[in-house]
């Protein structure tokens, strides 16, 4: 079993930064040799989008990704010894508000933003005020 929590959630007012956290806990985790994981984030009414992915294993250098409208803003990182992922976001803008969810799944050979991930957090909730 495999479990996904986020924290970090909050308001803000525009341009202002937030960091998330999502703490991955089971055993069945640490049996991958490589990993994808990555934050999505969804308004109601609205589909869910993918904003940052990140490819990790234990002998490459990791390989992060971003959607359009989050790159250069948003940046994704994780601490291994803690397996933790991290969602720093910088520059905030109300249309960035949202349930922000992580996820991640053992590296089956395919590492994108459109992945479908085996685990899912349940989300934490973000407010841009302008």
């Amino acid at each position: 079993q495999v479990e996904l929590g986020e924290s970090g959630g909050g308001s803000v007012q525009a341009g202002g930064s937030l960091r998330l956290s999502c703490q991955v806990s089971g055993s069945r985790w640490r049996r991958y040799r490589a990993y994808c994981m990555g934050w999505s984030r969804q308004i109601p009414g609205q589909e869910r989008e993918a904003v940052a992915g990140i490819y990790f294993d234990e002998d490459a250098d990791d390989n992060k990704f971003y959607a359009a409208s989050v790159k250069g803003r948003f940046t994704i990182s994780r601490n291994s010894a803690k397996d933790t992922l991290y969602l720093q976001m910088n520059d905030l803008k109300p249309e960035d508000a949202g349930t922000y969810y992580c996820a991640g799944e053992g590296y089956d050979g395919s590492c994108r933003l459109e992945s479908t991930f085996d685990y899912w957090g349940q989300g934490t909730q973000v407010t841009v005020s302008s």
